[in-house]
Formats: structure tokens, C-alpha cells, sequence
């Protein structure tokens, strides 16, 4: 089967779509089933915490912008997931 699309559509090109244009048929129904095995999973929370970190670290997340500090915790998240994989 052809994908209909030949790329990604952009952000833009989402938002453009009416409802009735978007192809729902490789989603399966959401049956009875579904919802007696579902769950409620609640998002992992943040603390605040005093670290310690070498300047030329810090500088290199603050350089990319607002959001370093949420960066820097996507990066240690991705290690512990990595090393409790490997592990």
C-alpha cells in the first residue's frame, strides 16, 4: 500500500487538515477490552536539587537556549533508562 503522503507534512500542514481528510484506518478501535486492561499512569514528578556540574557543561546547555535545565534532565533520564537496559 502507498503511503499517501511522499514526506512529513510540516506543523502547518497538520493544523491545515480538517478532521474528515484524516485516515483513521490503520488506528484500531478503542474496544471494551482496551479499557478494562487500562491504567492510570501518572507522569514522573521533578525536585529540585543543588548540582554540581563543570562550567564548560553548563555552558554548553544554557548556549542552546531557554530550556537547559529541562535538556539537561532529558539527558540524565536517557542514561538511567540506557544503563538499567544494559544492566
Amino acid at each position: 500500500m502507498k503511503p499517501p503522503y511522499s514526506r512529513p507534512l510540516t506543523t502547518e500542514e497538520l493544523l491545515a487538515m480538517k478532521d474528515e481528510d484524516i485516515d483513521f484506518s490503520d488506528i484500531p478501535e478503542l474496544d471494551e477490552n482496551f479499557w478494562q486492561n487500562a491504567r492510570v499512569v501518572y507522569p514522573d514528578g521533578t525536585s529540585s536539587v543543588t548540582l554540581r556540574v563543570k562550567n564548560s557543561v553548563l555552558e554548553a546547555f544554557k548556549a542552546d537556549g531557554k530550556g537547559y535545565q529541562t535538556r539537561m534532565n532529558a539527558v540524565l533520564e536517557a542514561y538511567v533508562k540506557a544503563t538499567k537496559k544494559a544492566g
